[in-house]
Formats: structure tokens, sequence, C-alpha cells
């Protein structure tokens, strides 16, 4: 059993910062890579961020890169999204998910998703 849980999001002004928390864990759970991805209404999901557990690479999708930064706990099974100059386009439910052993960037090789928290930037 393992379980994704998010946190962190809310309503903030365009410009504003949110700072989104991913806490994974499980008997027998040993993550590879965690990601960041995002969906908004009528839109395909689509990859934020990802970070690999046993030297930290870090990857972005080009939308978000220079304003978001992930970063991760190994001790306590956490991963951070830290998001920074916030827009209109960045809302979205924001899902954490749990790769195994697979691309960082494509959300049919994550195994375990939590169940989003929503992000919203007003303008």
């Amino acid at each position: 059993q393992v379980q994704v849980v998010e946190s962190g999001g809310g309503l903030v002004q365009a410009g504003g910062s949110l700072r989104l928390s991913c806490a994974a864990s499980g008997r027998t759970f040993r993550w590879y890579i965690m990601g960041w991805f995002r969906q908004a209404p009528g839109k395909e999901r689509e990859f934020v961020a990802a970070i690999t557990r046993s030297v930290g690479n870090t990857y972005y999708a080009d939308s978000v890169k220079g304003r978001f930064t992930i970063s991760r706990d190994n001790a306590k099974n956490t991963v951070y999204l830290q998001m920074n100059s916030l827009k209109p386009e960045d809302t979205a439910v924001y899902y954490c998910a749990v790769n195994n052993n697979g691309r960082y960037s494509h959300a049919d090789d994550y195994n375990y998703w939590g169940q989003g928290t929503q992000v919203t930037v007003s303008s």
C-alpha cells in the first residue's frame, strides 16, 4: 500500500507564491522519481517538474522554468514545489506522483498518484 498526499494549494494573486508539499508513504515504499503534473479544465494533463531521490536531479517544463523549484527531503519521503511569480495560466489541479522506473515527463510511467490540490491564480 502506497499513499501519496498533496497539500498547499489555494488562491493567490498573480505574482504571488505558493508552496506545495507531497508526502509519500508505504510499508515497502521506495521511490525513484517524484513529479508534479497539472491539469486545467479542458486541457491535457501536463508535466510540471520532477526530481530523483538518489541525487536530486531536477527537471522542469519550459513553462515553469525559472519560476518553480522542486526539492525533496528523503528522510520524510516528501517533495516540495515552490511556485513563484504565479500567472493566471498556472491555474490547475496539481497532482503529485511517484515513478518507480520510467520517464520523468510521462504521466503514464508514474505508478502512484495523489488526489490533487487546486491552485488558482487570479489577475
